[in-house]
């Protein structure tokens, strides 16, 4: 799932990082992170509700959700299993 979803950010954000450099629990916002801005997110917001069927609905479940790689996994098994990112 992970390794899936590296890949799904290189891809659909143009990354200049490779999936392969990426860590599981790498911060996706900010100077320490990947440094992904606010348009970032909506195109991550977009691709997960495409791909995945994660809804992302408010700023608090937004800031849960993309925190980190490790964070979207766990979103989108909880979705797998019906409970859903809330």
């Amino acid at each position: 799932m992970v390794a899936e979803i590296k890949a799904m950010l290189v891809e659909t954000l143009m990354l200049q990082t490779t999936a392969e450099e990426m860590a599981a629990d790498q911060v996706l916002f900010g100077p320490v992170g990947l440094g992904l801005d606010s348009v970032d997110a909506l195109q991550l917001v977009v691709a997960l509700d495409k791909r995945y069927g994660v809804k992302i609905s408010d700023a608090e479940v937004a800031k849960r959700v993309l925190a980190s790689i490790s964070t979207i996994a766990d979103a989108i098994l909880e979705k797998r299993s019906g409970a859903g990112p809330a």
